[in-house]
């Protein structure tokens, strides 16, 4: 007779729990609804940094491949915290490769150093405003062309994350307006400053000048060292890579493309003697 009323009771107490666990459901479902609307959030704490720019370049339609400059969606104080998210990676990627940066003195400090380095140094091209650029009206209606070099450009490959080093050479015709020459200087050290191919570099630092100055010509040229073949793979030390990009009138006049090549030689030449 017993087992029956306990079946009862048991049957009964497991009636009236299942509201419980409905309400707790309910609850839960209400809770993640609300979290889920907020912005960058996981599971009720602000979401890395990294995750919220993502977000809002996302939002943005803006594209953030490796060679692009995301400064203006940048928000105030967010490069401190990204320096500091970067870092803990980098201690993560020190104990995967079974570091013992705990022991270690020589790597104890060495994930913030490689955080403020890409974020303040090498890769400063993507997190920090261009410098400013002033230009000049062409008061004097110059056309004749000249050229700035050579300029020493450092930058990243892609692919690798290893050291490009190399030289530019940056010829220009006037147009309306002019730059002084140690700011060419200064916006291919911007440009360069990125994880690059060395062909989509030159187009970019192209594409800044003529924004800048707006010459009737443009012409450009680097030499490079690619440290990807360098230091590993084919191990090649004596290997460099030249391209150049010919806009405006260097493009349409033989004549001054060949110019322009003619001076990089003689400023090379100076500097071998």
């Amino acid at each position: 007779m017993t087992a029956p009323v306990n079946a009862g009771l048991q049957h009964q107490n497991q009636h009236q729990s299942q509201p419980h666990h409905a309400d707790a459901h309910t609850s839960e479902s209400r809770d993640h609804a609300m979290t889920s609307t907020l912005p960058s959030s996981i599971s009720g704490q602000l979401a890395p940094v990294s995750l919220r720019i993502r977000e809002r370049l996302d939002a943005a339609g803006v594209p953030y491949l490796a060679n692009d400059n995301i400064a203006d969606h940048l928000q105030p104080g967010e490069l401190d915290q990204l320096e500091i998210e970067v870092a803990g990676k980098v201690r993560d990627l020190l104990r995967s490769l079974v570091i013992d940066i705990d022991k270690d003195h020589n790597t104890e400090e060495t994930a913030e150093r490689v955080a403020r380095m890409y974020i303040h140094e090498v890769f400063k091209g993507r997190y920090h405003e261009q410098p400013k650029i002033a230009s000049f009206p062409n008061v004097k209606k110059l056309d004749e062309i000249y050229t700035v070099g050579p300029i020493t450009v450092r930058s990243a490959c892609s692919h690798h994350l290893v050291p490009i080093l190399g030289t530019c050479w940056i010829g220009i015709k006037p147009g309306d307006r002019v730059i002084g020459l140690s700011k060419f200087s200064r916006v291919a050290d911007w440009v360069f400053s990125r994880p690059h191919i060395q062909e989509e570099a030159v187009m970019i630092l192209a594409d800044e000048i003529e924004r800048l100055c707006q010459p009737q010509g443009l012409a450009i040229l680097v030499k490079a060292q690619h440290y990807c073949m360098k230091w590993r793979g084919v191990k090649e030390p004596q290997t460099s890579m030249v391209n150049s990009v010919v806009r405006g009138d260097f493009r349409h006049d033989p004549s001054l493309k060949a110019e322009f090549f003619e001076l990089v030689k003689q400023q090379e030449s100076l500097l071998i003697a």
